[in-house]
Order: structure tokens, then C-alpha cells, then sequence
């Protein structure tokens, strides 16, 4: 499997055979502390990679970096062979890299079936004037609402959809964000904790989901603590500690490796990271 994702052996920042999103010497600083220090990482095409790591390893940073939610100090990053650093959020998003949040942003005062045709990023009605000339932009509305419809009956949210968004349930609101998320058919989707504070009857449910995503020919990267989900739904781990990759390759190794082991757990080093609860380990070590 390695030998089909990476160039070589596995190792931090190594070469993929068909990387998708590709980041050099990307640095964030607050103050006096450096959030990110990825030297470089390059993301697989149309597989499910997860971002793992201790809390503050910077991996939410650096995805706010490559979505253009902030700056770096230094660095550039190109998506699909086109430049990214300095892009706009809203430009990268337009390119195809769509993003999740760990806090889901639904617009609550809004039903669901309004919140998925928000997420339909070529809509003339959005135009000023276009917006005055009914005609323009009525045949496009219909359109992106028979698609909005079937991905909420693939996300078995159809029965919610006149509900407002402030009436889900916290995995529902999850499965919106989602659904929204593939309104603009994009190329990457990035999930930030997409299983924080989800019921676990529709844990399932998102596993399902994402893995359905990369069937259907996107790539996935998302950021996850719970090691059980990243061993049974990823193609390929990536590590980050201090800001730093420090370990990359098949989930299996990965959890084995003695570097991320103490990373996350430190008194636990002589474990598999995938045994382990990680929340309460990491208590013990604190």
C-alpha cells in the first residue's frame, strides 16, 4: 500500500506518486510560540489521509493556512498544480478545496434546504443585478435544489429539510455541513473533527459517509482523535507534534510507530496507539 501512496519509504514530508495539495516550509507564529513548522507534506490524490496528533500540534492551524482562514509567516502551498498561499477562502474554495469545521457553521436561522443551496457556488443570482432578473437565475435554483434534495436523502437528512438548521442535532448538523460541503462538487474535502460531539448512533452514519466521498472520486483529508476511525476509515496518516510532521505512512504503521506513540502518549510508549483510549491516557501523562 505505502509503495502505491509514497515515493520510497515512508517518512516525514515524503513524496507521493500523485499528491493533490503540495506545502513547502509553511511557518505560523503568535507571538512567541510557533503553531506550524511543516517543512513539507504533500497530500494523496483521491484517497482519505488523516491529520492526527496531539492537542496544539497545530493541525486546525494548518488547515485554517491551506484554506486561506489565515496567513502564514512563511511558506507557499500549491492545490491541484495551482498556487494557493494568499489565495482567499472563498477563491479556494471556488477552486474545488472545501473546508469543514470543528464548530459546524450552519446558518441556524435558515431551513436546510437553504443552507445546501448556499452551498452552490455558481449561482447568477448571487449577481446584483443579476438578482432583479428573475429568468437568469430561477432555471439555476431548480436545478441546484433537485441536487440539494438528493444529497439530503443521501444523507437521510430529507425529512429535516424545511427545519431550520437550529433545530439539528449536533451530528446533523454535521451531516449538513457535509452535504453542503458537496454542493460545489469539489476535488478535496477537509474534515476538522468531524466525529467531535456526534452521537454515536450516527457515527456510523459519517464513517459511511466519508468513505462514500472518496468512491465517488474525491480525496479526503481530515483531522481526527479518535484512533479507532482513523485505522478503519484512512488510506494514509500523517503525524503532527509541535507544529512539525514528525511521522507519516499507512495507518497500521503509523500506530506502531514508536516516535507517535510517545508524541501522544509519552508513559504509554511501549503500546499500540490504537489500543489505547487517548483521552484518558493522555490525562494520566499530564
Amino acid at each position: 500500500m505505502a509503495n502505491q501512496i509514497s515515493i520510497g519509504e515512508p517518512a516525514p514530508g515524503c513524496k507521493k506518486v500523485d499528491p493533490i495539495l503540495v506545502a513547502n516550509k509553511v511557518t505560523r507564529v503568535f507571538g512567541g510560540l510557533t503553531a506550524v513548522d511543516v517543512e513539507h507534506m504533500e497530500i494523496p490524490r483521491g484517497l482519505i489521509t488523516a491529520l492526527i496528533g496531539p492537542n496544539g500540534a497545530g493541525k486546525t492551524t494548518m488547515f485554517n493556512l491551506l484554506t486561506g482562514f489565515d496567513k502564514p509567516n512563511t511558506g507557499e502551498w500549491t492545490f491541484d498544480g495551482k498556487n494557493l498561499a494568499n489565495v482567499s477562502s472563498y477563491k479556494v474554495a471556488r477552486m474545488g478545496m472545501i473546508r469543514t469545521f470543528q464548530l459546524t457553521k450552519a446558518l441556524s436561522l435558515l431551513t436546510v434546504i437553504d443552507n445546501m443551496r448556499l452551498g452552490d457556488q455558481k449561482n447568477p443570482g448571487e449577481g446584483f443585478f443579476q438578482a432583479f432578473l428573475r429568468p437568469v437565475w430561477k432555471k439555476h435554483e431548480a436545478k441546484i435544489t433537485l441536487k440539494a434534495d438528493e444529497l439530503l436523502k443521501r444523507f437521510k437528512l430529507d425529512a429535516k429539510r424545511e427545519d431550520y438548521a437550529a433545530a439539528l442535532s449536533g451530528g446533523q448538523r454535521k451531516l449538513l455541513e457535509m452535504a453542503r460541503a458537496l454542493m460545489s462538487d469539489p476535488k478535496l474535502v477537509m474534515l476538522d473533527e468531524p466525529m467531535a460531539g456526534v452521537n454515536p448512533a450516527l457515527t456510523q452514519s459519517l464513517l459511511e459517509h466519508i468513505k462514500g466521498l472518496k468512491e465517488n472520486g474525491t480525496t479526503v483529508l481530515f483531522v481526527e482523535h479518535d484512533m479507532h476511525m482513523v485505522r478503519h476509515i484512512s488510506d494514509w496518516v500523517i503525524v503532527m507534534a509541535e507544529g512539525k510532521v514528525v511521522a507519516e505512512g499507512p495507518p497500521a504503521d503509523v500506530m506502531k510507530n514508536p516516535a507517535v506513540i510517545d508524541a501522544y502518549l509519552g508513559a504509554h510508549a511501549n503500546s499500540d496507539l490504537g489500543d489505547i483510549d487517548i483521552n484518558s491516557a493522555a490525562k494520566e501523562t499530564n
